[in-house]
């Protein structure tokens, strides 16, 4: 058995420009959390490392005005979700198939899937796996881990900073990785559901999870959405940040390239995290983006 911590929901109240109310479902003996607002066809929004939620308050104001259903589950280990301390729990498998829970349990179709950051592996898997449930796909700032893709230097860093930081400062990284100073109160927010070291397994664990070779656990998983999606005919718009350390522009391009999508949609003036630095404008593209479908 491993162990589990549930943030105190106290820690969770009150958090800027965030009026949203958690939705809770018990998979595998975890009790998960995601949003769900308003009326329509769905769209599912996955975050990735080291966010929750949270991140999408400021895309899904625009989406749900425009009529579509938002939902945007916390991953095990994020948010309001509870949090295994063993960070050999974590895996891209495991990740995947609780997260496919989701579709199953609110019985969704005709959905778009919206991907940032370990949401896209997570995501695209998703997609792929479950082409009756989800019709469009939206990438931001992500990719697939094959075991050949090459990191960014930012990136390396960053992997070898988590390694060795048991208590990771997760407010202080994701403001690194803004364009504009998202302000206290806010990188409180996203620090405010890991009160502990040991909540931040999860975390923790997904940059050691990135295969870096073929044969290294994922990486079979990951060729096999890429593949898939190289063939996949399903509407898709590619978001990214002009000004993204981690994955730049470039490496944006070549993903695009990849999967075989025109190059993405550049956000100017915004960094990885271009849900804080430009989210209203994001939620406003996808928003006319689905009315077009």
């Amino acid at each position: 058995m491993v162990e589990v911590l549930r943030t105190p929901e106290e820690v969770l109240e009150g958090l800027p420009d965030f009026p949203f109310q958690s939705r809770y479902r018990e998979v595998q003996g975890l009790r998960l959390a995601h949003l769900d607002e308003g009326e329509g066809a769905p769209v599912l929004f996955m975050h990735g490392e080291p966010t929750w939620s949270f991140l999408w308050r400021k895309v899904i104001p625009p989406v749900q005005a425009a009529g579509f259903r938002c939902i945007a589950p916390d991953l095990a280990g994020f948010g309001r979700s509870d949090k295994p301390t063993d960070i050999d729990w974590y895996s891209y498998d495991r990740h995947t198939q609780i997260a496919g829970t989701l579709l199953e349990d609110l019985d969704l179709h005709g959905a778009t899937i919206v991907v940032h950051d370990w949401g896209g592996p997570i995501g695209l898997r998703l997609a792929v796996e479950h082409p009756e449930r989800i019709d469009r796909i939206v990438i931001l700032d992500t990719g697939l881990f094959t075991g050949h893709q090459r990191m960014s230097e930012a990136w390396v860093a960053f992997r070898d900073f988590v390694a060795r930081t048991e208590d990771l400062p997760v407010g202080f990284l994701v403001k690194g990785a803004c364009k504009q100073d998202p302000g206290d109160e806010v990188v409180a927010a996203y620090e405010a559901p890991f009160p502990t070291p040991a909540s931040k397994a999860g975390a923790r664990a997904f940059p050691l999870m990135i295969p870096h070779e073929p044969q290294a656990t994922g990486a079979a998983a990951g060729r096999g959405v890429l593949e898939a999606l190289r063939e996949d005919r399903r509407p898709t718009l590619m978001l990214w940040a002009d000004s993204d350390p981690v994955l730049p522009l470039a490496t944006g391009e070549q993903f695009a390239a990849a999967i075989g999508r025109p190059p993405p949609r550049v956000i100017e003036d915004a960094s990885h995290f271009l849900q804080e630095d430009k989210g209203p404008e994001i939620g406003a593209l996808i928003a006319q983006w689905l009315r077009a479908r």
